[in-house]
């Protein structure tokens, strides 16, 4: 079975017999049906990591945290979480036979809190946690504290607290650049901390498949601009008072792994970009409806990029483009019934069916 793990030269050393594996990795890079004609792009792809085992890409990062702990013998786990950190590693440590307790940011989507607590995770949620940065700051520094007095990790996906976990991260951009014989042109992420934007560009930088450069792009919603604008501008990444997207993942007003992303950026040739929250939530609803993918918001925020570099023509027509799709529309349906007026279901007698299928036909 192939599994992040492929890819060695991306990954910190971890024993097989370590290793916990639900089937993470691997997800499919799809061609646009319609959405890249639609944009003038003549190669378009989808990066769906929706498909893994609990629902994001975040399981990259579990798999590896959870195998380096199972190698120490670590039986706790205390980590923060906006929802999909804490989805996985709840599932990782399930299947490692890890206690978890997870703190999780304040107002993060139920489905999401749902799937932690049946994995058998133990959820706190703490009032301002992921909206305040004062709150936020504060809220790290005493787990980390706390962790550090246990000698055990305080996963958080960011490279300014788990960088080898993070590097399960960048197996995503070895799986693309595989699939696609290395000849990617642009490469968009959503950012919130930063952590899959600089774990993309660091999968690019490391591998050697590329026959050209692929530019890493910062895409972030315009209520969380902590990197996006400093990267256009080429200065340092600025933490916001506080974050105003709806964008449920992105909410992260601090600047985490900001500067880093930054500075690999400039080596990518990439750029910064800011999104509306009403662009990305049209194109959730677009990739739904027009490509079969089923994404929660934070999963559009690329494709809501893409549209805003056409828009600037920093993207020509004859380039290969992939846009990340990060989550599954399921771990954030609040949204879906908060802002696409969908209709009622009705229920109706077996003598109305044909009746109401007949204006369709």
């Amino acid at each position: 079975m192939n599994t992040i793990w492929k890819y060695p030269h991306q990954l910190p050393e971890v024993a097989p017999q370590h290793r916990v594996l639900l089937g993470e990795g691997q997800t499919p890079l799809v061609s646009s049906r319609s959405i890249g004609a639609s944009l003038g792009i003549d190669k378009l792809y989808f990066k769906l990591e929706n498909l893994n085992p609990s629902g994001s890409y975040k399981d990259r990062f579990a798999a590896v945290l959870v195998s380096e702990m199972t190698a120490r013998g670590q039986k706790l786990c205390i980590a923060t979480s906006s929802g999909n950190t804490g989805a996985a590693l709840s599932a990782y440590c399930a299947a490692a036979g890890i206690t978890c307790i997870l703190v999780v940011v304040d107002g993060a989507p139920m489905p999401k809190i749902r799937q932690m607590q049946l994995y058998g995770a133990h959820i706190f949620m703490v009032r301002g946690f992921g909206k305040d940065p004062a709150i936020t700051t504060a809220v790290f520094d005493a787990l980390e504290n706390l962790c550090r007095s246990l000698d055990i990790p305080l996963p958080i996906s960011a490279y300014r607290y788990c960088p080898s976990a993070m590097q399960g991260v960048q197996t995503i951009s070895s799986e693309i650049l595989e699939t696609l014989a290395g000849q990617v042109d642009h490469l968009f992420s959503p950012a919130g901390g930063g952590g899959l934007t600089l774990a993309i560009t660091k999968g690019i930088l490391a591998e050697k498949a590329a026959t050209r450069l692929t530019k890493v792009n910062c895409v972030q919603p315009e209520g969380n601009d902590t990197i996006a604008s400093s990267r256009r501008m080429n200065v340092k990444a600025k933490a916001v008072s506080a974050s105003t997207t709806a964008v449920s993942g992105l909410q992260v007003p601090g600047v985490l792994d900001g500067d880093q992303v930054i500075e690999t950026g400039r080596k990518t040739g990439g750029n910064g970009y800011i999104v509306t929250d009403e662009r990305v939530f049209a194109w959730q609803k677009a990739l739904a409806q027009q490509e079969g993918i089923f994404s929660e918001p934070a999963g559009a925020v690329a494709l809501a990029g893409l549209e805003e570099a056409v828009r600037r023509n920093e993207v020509a027509p004859h380039e290969t483009v992939v846009c990340l799709v990060t989550g599954s529309g399921f771990k954030d349906m609040a949204s879906v019934e908060r802002n696409f007026g969908l209709p009622p279901v009705e229920t109706v007698d077996v003598g109305q069916t044909l009746a109401l299928i007949k204006p369709f036909l």
